[in-house]
């Protein structure tokens, strides 16, 4: 096949001068036969597109930007000419890494750190990891004693930079991974710290899954005349179309149902991700499927040695299901997940679109569910355009959201920027009532038969009969068919508090006789210098767990007046 045949056929384009002509086969990279063997024996028949392409660049020592979704062999793409340009300098690795690899998550940086020593056995290639989360002794013993290559996150690369404990004066090939997410979390600062140590005479490349104009900034600045290669359309955020993708527009209470019937369709032991928005969700509902399914959940308040129990035991197949935050949205290179299920939509496409493709990788077939609910309309649009760009089914609910435009404003989960309570659900009226509205007792919603009944059925008797209560914190109350919001003022007083517990225990009675989904906004009243009565509020967390369990579309608990949600 010609150069120009073979970019056409697997997307290649190439900005930059004097480019040389793709690897196609193995035998025609020249690469030692002891890398070569190593290669041959993991399994791989030809280079990925974004190897056969950067090879030959990287090997000439020019700067390189290349521009490809997650799971293209990228890693193997930027290593060995990396191994293969060590080899040839011969620096004493007790001084310092010739090869430094910057990555933006641990889970990324130690899936390097296998490759790296994997593909670099056999050659007497040396490396370290060093990321945060874990002891600094073990890292710093294994830098003392030399390391060819490092594979870091940018925080304990600094950290250990402070204590002069490593040198990059050596460093002659360096790699920024994942860039576009190291942007993302904040990193540039400590990158740009980092480079400043590294002579400036060396080779850069950037990996980077997408080409923001913050990516284009800082590739601008760090590297020099650099060609860049791009795998399919980088102007257009695309989706792999080897992942069947599956959107159903359903309501929070819809979700836990759903998803059981989606595990129990799978074959047993068969790998199952499931994205969550918060660690507080993870962990409700790694909990809740362990009671059927082998579950564990893994986030950023896990520490290292939990992450890295989880995610063996993920591997393996001994824990089949993991039910993750944005954590291993990127990095998790495991080629035999069979589904991806998004349980809450992230805060954006791109994120959507990283999520998914933790299936579908090296080549293989995958599928992937994605619960998408009223608050997230205002993706609808951008959802639309990856599911036809994938050539996948658009549900009719999402055509029409995505028309209508969304229903506009933040996700309606949590505060949102007008400061009134609740969110709208399927066929009810939004509250207008805000928080800066301090006339609580003369506002009732629709339903006034209904919020009748309510108030007469929580009379003093019912809440302790303190002085904190009163019938006018009931605020604004109605219900319909498909919904009921419920307002419900708690008031801090000296000798009694309304807990939220109680508060419950008088509503889901009331409610869920009702063919209808409670919406509970929960708003505590605090005078000022008593935040210290918090802890007894939080002390009701696991009540809340099992009331959004039992059908609740929300329930958060507010702080009166300064709107914070307290959880």
């Amino acid at each position: 096949m010609s150069t120009e045949a073979y970019r056409a056929k697997h997307e290649i384009t190439i900005v930059g001068n004097e480019a040389p002509a793709p690897f196609m086969t193995f035998q025609s990279t020249g690469f030692p036969s002891e890398i070569l063997r190593e290669v041959l024996q993991a399994g791989f028949s030809a280079p990925t597109p974004i190897q056969a392409q950067s090879w030959p660049i990287a090997l000439k020592g020019r700067d390189i930007v290349a521009v490809a979704k997650t799971g293209s062999g990228k890693t193997l793409g930027y290593l060995i000419p990396g191994f293969i340009l060590l080899k040839r300098l011969q620096h004493n690795s007790r001084e310092g890494p010739t090869v430094l690899v910057l990555s933006p998550t641990r889970e990324l940086a130690t899936q390097i750190q296998d490759e790296a020593i994997k593909f670099g056995r056999s050659s007497r290639i040396s490396s370290t990891c060093l990321y945060g989360g874990a002891p600094k002794g073990p890292q710093l013993r294994e830098l003392d004693r030399g390391a060819d290559v490092v594979v870091a996150t940018p925080g304990r690369l600094n950290d250990i930079l402070e204590m002069n404990r490593v040198s990059l004066r050596q460093v002659s090939y360096l790699v920024l991974d994942e860039a576009d997410r190291m942007l993302d979390m904040g990193f540039e600062p400590q990158i740009r710290k980092i480079v400043k140590q590294i002579p400036s005479k060396r080779q850069t490349l950037m990996y980077t899954a997408t080409w923001p104009k913050e990516v284009r900034k800082i590739a601008s600045d760090l590297l020099v005349n650099p060609i860049q290669v791009n795998i399919g359309n980088t102007d257009q955020l695309v989706a792999n179309k080897s992942i069947t993708q599956h959107v159903e527009v359903i309501s929070h209470s819809e979700k836990s149902r759903r998803l059981d019937q989606i595990l129990r369709s799978q074959e047993p032991g068969s790998k199952v991700i499931i994205f969550c928005s918060t660690k507080r969700m993870c962990d409700q509902l790694a909990r809740n499927l362990s009671r059927q399914y082998v579950a564990s959940a893994i986030h950023g308040d896990k520490s290292q040695a939990e992450r890295d129990s989880v995610l063996s035991d993920f591997r393996s197949g001994r824990c089949p299901v993991l039910v993750a935050t944005d954590v291993a949205a990127r990095g998790l290179d495991i080629k035999d997940i069979r589904v991806v299920v998004n349980y809450d939509f992230p805060t954006g496409v791109e994120d959507y679109v990283h999520r998914i493709g933790r299936t579908g990788r090296a080549g293989a077939t995958g599928s992937a569910y994605t619960f998408f609910g009223d608050q997230d309309s205002k993706y609808a649009s951008d959802l639309v355009k990856i599911l036809e760009g994938a050539d996948q089914s658009v549900p009719q609910q999402l055509k029409e959201m995505a028309l209508r435009g969304g229903y506009g404003g933040r996700s309606r989960r949590w505060a949102s920027s007008d400061n009134s309570y609740g969110g709208q659900g399927y066929g009810a009226k939004r509250s207008t009532d805000s928080f800066n509205n301090s006339n609580f007792g003369n506002q009732a919603g629709g339903g006034s038969s209904f919020h009748s009944s309510f108030y007469n059925n929580t009379s003093g008797s019912q809440f302790g009969d303190t002085p904190s209560f009163r019938g006018r914190y009931v605020k604004n109350f109605y219900s319909t068919l498909s919904l009921a919001h419920v307002y419900i003022i708690m008031n801090h007083h000296s000798t009694a508090m309304i807990t939220a517990a109680t508060i419950i225990r008088v509503v889901m009675p009331a409610f869920l006789r009702a063919p209808a989904t409670i919406n509970l906004g929960m708003v505590s009243v605090f005078m000022k210098g008593s935040m210290d009565h918090l802890e007894g509020i939080r002390a009701e967390q696991a009540m809340m767990d099992s009331v959004l369990g039992a059908g609740v579309l929300q329930a958060r608990l507010w702080e009166f007046p300064t709107g914070n949600c307290i959880f």
